[in-house]
């Protein structure tokens, strides 16, 4: 079982480990059922979806009639105005069959102009807001990808409490001294405010650049349960964040399998002979 921590300041016990649900974009009813009991066995208690993760949505959907107490549910809206937000989360709200989420996040929040005409008037945020009043949602996030989104999370959270941020975290991109430096103010922030940070991209090798595509995530993963292992450690190692497991099904057991034997944060020392041996390279430049 995977050992659950304070979900920031929302009351919820949430497994350190998350359910990424873009893992379920192109899946079967079977490749579903395989991953439910993939999460009964590990005791994860986290759906992380999003209305733009292909058929996530609806599988996670076919969940929620018989178990929907069972998890505390994510989704994302990548819309940036009041109504185009709304008509996207009403729809979640039918493709996963429930009256309410717990977290609904502004996806992808980097982009200067999405991001003033997201948080500005008539913008999702505003939608965000009155949805959490009509007890739609319980509590409202934002996420990010690139290496100024910890920046931009700091703006965010100037603008308004945000109740969880979600960006990349791994070794490589750690090294980019600038990332590094918002990644800890961000964190400091954070902690200060009971913010739950979760994060992504745990297990990136690099760009598939001009290899061929072995597996469903858009950057090539780490594959041999060794090397996740220790990308998964050294995750977890930072105390209070979350890991939130990879877009591709066949990967998620073996990151769960890290997960539940992780006790202690994977050496620096070791890190870098990782990214030497699998050349790694980092993802966002």
């Amino acid at each position: 079982m995977i050992p659950t921590q304070p979900f920031g300041r929302t009351g919820h016990e949430s497994t350190r480990s998350i359910f990424g649900a873009a893992a379920l974009w192109g899946s079967t009813e079977e490749d579903a059922k395989r991953a439910l009991e993939l999460l009964d066995r590990h005791g994860i208690n986290h759906i992380d979806t999003a209305a733009a993760y292909g058929r996530s949505e609806r599988r996670v959907g076919e969940w929620m009639p018989q178990h929907r107490d069972r998890f505390f549910l994510a989704t994302k809206t990548g819309e940036r105005t009041y109504e185009t937000a709304k008509a996207q989360f009403e729809h979640s709200l039918e493709r996963l069959q429930t009256d309410h989420v717990d977290l609904l996040q502004l996806h992808n929040l980097v982009d200067e102009g999405e991001w003033a005409t997201a948080l500005g008037p008539g913008g999702a945020l505003e939608w965000a807001i009155e949805a959490r009043s009509q007890g739609l949602t319980r509590f409202i996030g934002v996420t990010g990808h690139g290496v100024t989104v910890a920046a931009m999370h700091l703006r965010s959270l100037e603008r308004f409490a945000f109740d969880s941020v979600l960006l990349p975290y791994n070794y490589v991109m750690m090294r980019n001294a600038q990332f590094a430096a918002d990644f800890e103010a961000l964190s400091r922030i954070c902690a200060e405010r009971g913010i739950a940070m979760q994060t992504i991209k745990g297990i990136t090798l690099g760009p598939w650049n001009e290899k061929e595509h072995t597996h469903g995530t858009w950057y090539e993963p780490l594959a041999e349960q060794a090397d996740i292992d220790r990308a998964v450690h050294w995750v977890l190692g930072r105390p209070g964040v979350f890991l939130n497991t990879a877009g591709d099904l066949t990967l998620l057991p073996k990151i769960f399998d890290a997960a539940s034997r992780f006790t202690s944060r994977t050496p620096d020392d070791a890190m870098r002979e990782l990214v030497a041996k699998r050349d790694m390279a980092p993802l966002f430049v």
